[in-house]
């Protein structure tokens, strides 16, 4: 059994992200939070498994919790709901330590199969979030000059579509009627891909997508 940490202000939005994560994770136990300093009271006194966490709030920044969380229980998972999909709100997010990043204003049956990939082991990152990580990779990463100081990885040709369709942000159902495959048989896929580029988040696996030359 779960237990989760929800931090969103709007009472109506937190209602409604409680009843989508116990229809997600039945039976979790839920402890809620409309302020930066009540989560981060929370997160220092109470063992996590999964925070789900707003960012703009009236007292501060989730991405302080986010952090809290990394330091204090770097076995929970933070995932950051939010609004906001911008740079100024992704990129620290994710450097804070965020497992994952999903946007609110997608449909409710995308959010709910983008939180059951935490169960799969598979960071939840919303497709356009997953774009905009791929294209700021793809715009900073130098290729030539990473391959004189990363180690050479050896993908099978079929590993390597299915890393270029993860790093564009394509779910893994999608993935696998691209390429006629089974979802589980694009999981493990993925699951070998992660293990031999030792990376864990679509964000690692863009710019390693982007280091081997796969954009082309």
């Amino acid at each position: 059994m779960k237990t989760i940490l929800l931090l969103e202000d709007l009472p109506e939005i937190r209602a409604w992200m409680r009843k989508l994560v116990l229809q997600v994770f039945p039976g979790a136990t839920i402890s809620e939070s409309a302020r930066v300093h009540d989560a981060m009271e929370l997160a220092g006194s109470v063992k996590f498994d999964l925070a789900l966490i707003d960012l703009g709030l009236p007292d501060g920044s989730g991405v302080d919790v986010v952090t809290r969380l990394r330091d204090k229980q770097p076995e929970a998972q933070s995932v950051v709901v939010t609004i906001h999909d911008d740079d100024e709100h992704l990129f620290p997010a994710l450097q804070a330590g965020a497992f994952g990043y999903i946007l609110k204003e997608q449909a409710r049956e995308l959010i709910t199969e983008q939180l059951q990939r935490i169960s799969q082991g598979e960071p939840p990152l919303s497709p356009s979030i997953a774009r905009r990580v791929m294209a700021y990779f793809q715009s900073k990463a130098k290729p030539t000059q990473q391959a004189h100081l990363m180690p050479a990885v050896n993908l099978t040709d079929r590993e390597s579509e299915v890393l270029l369709r993860v790093a564009k942000g394509y779910t893994l159902p999608e993935i696998g009627v691209q390429l006629g495959l089974s979802r589980h048989t694009i999981a493990d896929y993925v699951k070998q891909i992660y293990r031999k580029l030792n990376v864990s988040s679509r964000a690692e696996a863009a710019l390693e997508a982007q280091r081997l030359g796969l954009f082309r």
